[in-house]
């Protein structure tokens, strides 16, 4: 009976071979003459079937490079030793390391902070120093001691779950959440921390049936307590000079409502602000949502040419201090989470180590540091990163991407499609699954917690009692001779 069994097995499991071989044998013809007759793709043409393994190849290429090939500061835009400290502060576990740095100090652009013989000892140390924006201008001023938060990223582009844990982890840091331009969720609402309201030129969220801004749906956002500040959006790292984009297959019918838009069509921004052609008009703009609102207002902008920050003071001293925006967010031109031509991305804009300096100066010089608070954004994910932005006169540091690590991106370069392996940038529900938000929100908290902490471990470095108290003369930048010199001498030669 057993070895009937057995052989009747062996007779199926070889018709079930000889039939997988023959089908296998049909798709190898198939796609033959499918190669050999299309004419788009040469190495298809001349070598069927095989050449299609180039294409496999390629793609798969980004993934065994990351993993197999680079060296630990290898990779753009960022490399395994700065996203490895991202998730081991989210995940709270040692971050130390052993045996000397692997980082070379001789690259040019490169920050060395400069030790104190008499560090601030603990006892000695204070927490952050509270600043409000707004003060004096807005009805009601913003007041907060966190340096660092969570930067653009907009509900569409960003999916639920990965909202949801943003939200609950800043609540649990204490640091506030910037909405990005698609609109004010009820997600973002829901972790009960701080919010920025972003107004992109789409004016999503608070457009009217015309797509202009509407005063009455301003105030309906306003009247959130949680939504603590506006922020006009100008340009964005990812793409200065172009709006925002969100393919079709991401404007679910939720994400649609919420922008007020068609559900399923790409949800295209312009390019600007119809309304804000003029630096008098931007003034007039932030003077408006500041009124309509009672909160603090500014704009956030790349920075390329810069005659128009010039004409920007001179409008503010005519009109006076108070027309002033109450905050600039100064964003890198090296990239960002969103989609963009990569000719923009690439080549567009002034990277943040040439413009937030520019940006600080041009308002000391003007003598309006104090009332306009700076913000600096992009690729700011470590904290030497935070302190360096913090020592060139940022007042508050926001990240996008750092916290995306720390929920758990791998950077598989997929935002700008519907096939993120981690979950954060689809709205596929098999996706999405894997993203856990009691369990990532904590991760979230940990790694702003973390950061900051470390931040004020440099600063009493560097003999200061808080992060806030950093300046220029403690770090020193990399020039193109590989020796290190101030940043204000540095900022001077550029």
């Amino acid at each position: 009976m057993m070895i009937s069994w057995f052989s009747r097995l062996l007779e199926l499991s070889a018709a079930l071979l000889i039939f997988l071989l023959g089908l296998g044998l049909l798709v190898v013809i198939y796609l033959y003459i499918k190669d050999v007759t299309q004419t788009q793709q040469a190495i298809r043409r001349n070598y069927p079937v095989i050449g299609r393994f180039r294409y496999w190849f390629e793609h798969m290429g980004e993934f065994f490079r990351q993993y197999f090939f680079a060296l630990d500061r290898d990779e753009m835009p960022f490399n395994r030793a700065q996203r490895s400290w991202v998730y081991r502060a989210a995940k709270n576990v040692d971050s130390t390391i052993a045996f000397g740095s692997t980082r070379p100090l001789n690259q040019p652009g490169d920050i060395i902070f400069l030790n104190c013989l008499f560090p601030t000892l603990k006892e000695d140390a204070v927490p952050p120093t509270p600043v409000t924006i707004g003060e004096g201008v807005a009805r009601i001023p913003y007041t907060t001691s966190s340096f660092f938060n969570v930067s653009g990223m907009s509900f569409g582009a960003l999916s639920v779950p990965a909202v949801r844990a943003l939200s609950i982890g800043a609540r649990e840091a204490g640091i506030w959440m910037n909405t990005g331009e698609g609109g004010l969720s009820p997600y973002h609402l829901e972790g009960g921390c701080d919010v920025v309201f972003q107004i992109g030129t789409a004016k999503y969220g608070v457009r009217d049936a015309d797509g202009n801004l509407s005063d009455d749906k301003l105030r309906e956002v306003a009247r959130h307590e949680q939504v603590r500040m506006f922020e006009i959006k100008m340009s964005q790292g990812a793409k200065p000079g172009k709006g925002g984009i969100l393919p079709a297959g991401k404007v679910t019918a939720e994400i649609a409502k919420i922008r007020g838009i068609p559900e399923g069509e790409d949800s295209i921004s312009p390019n600007g602000h119809p309304e804000i052609r003029s630096v008098d008009d931007l003034l007039t703009m932030i003077a408006r949502v500041r009124d309509v609102t009672g909160k603090p207002c500014g704009f956030k902008s790349v920075i390329g040419h810069t005659a128009w920050l010039e004409d920007l003071m001179s409008a503010i001293k005519t009109r006076g201090p108070d027309s002033a925006p109450d905050f600039i967010t100064v964003d890198s031109a090296d990239g960002g989470t969103g989609a963009a031509p990569q000719s923009l991305m690439d080549f567009m804009g002034l990277p943040l180590k040439r413009s937030l300096p520019l940006v600080v100066d041009t308002l000391e010089r003007h003598g309006l540091k104090s009332r306009i608070k700076v913000i600096a954004s992009g690729k700011l994910v470590n904290p030497s990163d935070v302190a360096w932005a913090l020592c060139v006169g940022a007042d508050f540091i926001n990240s996008a991407r750092g916290f995306m690590f720390s929920l758990g991106c791998i950077q598989a370069l997929q935002c700008n499609r519907n096939t993120c392996p981690t979950g954060i940038t689809t709205h596929d529900p098999k996706l999405q699954k894997g993203l856990v938000v009691e369990d990532k929100a904590i991760r979230v908290a940990h790694y702003a917690t973390n950061l900051m902490h470390e931040v004020g471990v440099i600063a009493h470095s560097c003999g200061v009692r808080e992060p806030r108290l950093l300046r220029r003369d403690h770090a020193q930048v990399i020039n193109d001779h590989g020796l290190p010199v101030s940043l204000q001498q540095h900022g001077d030669s550029q």
